[in-house]
């Protein structure tokens, strides 16, 4: 069969694998971040995804992203059974309840649209933002630390923090640094005070989304805070794989304020710094573009 260790890890930590024999463990796609089987037993199918070099908090903090989107009922997301330690080895997985996933239909595009703004409309309790729990953006930390001021947010949990790591890493020469810093101590001139503080999907491109056999719509690998909703769409159009439809159904639904053209830039800088930090140099012409047009 192959890979009986990741058998036996799922048969030691899933809930209700008494009598339920793996009979099957194989490779498949699904997230960057890990190794990822589909793992078939007597009666059902899981996905498993695993990583050694890991901390196991990573999958952990991932598995309650899940839960807090499946709470707010707008859209499907995979049931976490397992998130943690891997029994015997170093590093975490997670599994999954098994999504089969066929081709998207125009349906499936308005349909994503729609349940995004009906999460979007599920706010935090007091109108703060954050989560209180810190967790990942891919295999970084993501600072969640509560705030009532929203630009304070973004700049202190998410702009300073990657402006650390990339520096950390050598890819914040000098001027691209103070470009940086410039736009932080300028930002209350772009992004609104105290926008509505939405459940956001916190890491929405094409490949964290999928369409199920049945047409409808799934979230994957989500990195979930609250926060200004223009952050999830703003990211949707950086790299692609969201349909038209999909767009005029969540304004329809959920309709942006104009200012959004102007604020969608700053809120992609983020991920670019994050691929920055990760993937180096290749996307520091798109961060300079960015410091450029906000800080000259």
């Amino acid at each position: 069969m192959g890979r009986a260790w990741l058998a036996e890890a799922v048969a030691k930590t899933v809930p209700g694998m008494d009598g339920e024999p793996v009979v099957s463990v194989r490779p498949t796609r699904g997230g960057d971040i890990g190794e990822s089987f589909r793992v078939d037993t007597a009666r059902r199918r899981l996905f498993v995804k695993y990583r050694l070099d890991a901390p196991a908090d990573l999958f952990r903090r991932e598995a309650d992203g899940l839960r807090l989107l499946g709470e707010a009922g707008a859209i499907a997301v995979p049931e976490p059974l397992y998130a943690g330690d891997i029994p015997g080895r170093p590093g975490g997985m997670i599994v999954l309840t098994w999504i089969e996933t066929g081709p998207a239909r125009p349906e499936t595009a308005e349909a994503l649209g729609r349940g995004l703004a009906g999460l979007h409309r599920r706010t935090s309790p007091d109108g703060r933002y954050g989560l209180g729990t810190d967790n990942f953006i891919g295999l970084l930390p993501q600072k969640n630390a509560w705030n009532a001021s929203w630009v304070d947010f973004y700049r202190e949990c998410r702009l300073w923090p990657l402006a650390k790591l990339a520096e950390e890493r050598g890819r914040l020469p000098a001027g691209r640094r103070a470009r940086l810093v410039r736009l932080m101590d300028r930002l209350d001139r772009w992004l609104p005070a105290t926008p509505a503080a939405s459940l956001l999907h916190g890491d929405l491109w094409g490949g964290n989304w999928l369409s199920g056999a049945d047409g409808r719509p799934w979230l994957i690998d989500p990195a979930v805070y609250y926060g200004d909703r223009a952050c999830d769409l703003a990211f949707s159009e950086l790299f692609g794989g969201f349909p038209a439809r999909f767009y005029d159904a969540y304004r329809e639904a959920y309709p942006l304020p104009p200012e959004y053209a102007e604020r969608r830039p700053i809120y992609q800088l983020y991920h670019l710094l994050v691929h920055l930090v990760l993937f180096g140099e290749a996307y520091g012409p798109s961060v300079d573009r960015i410091l450029a047009r906000y800080a000259g």
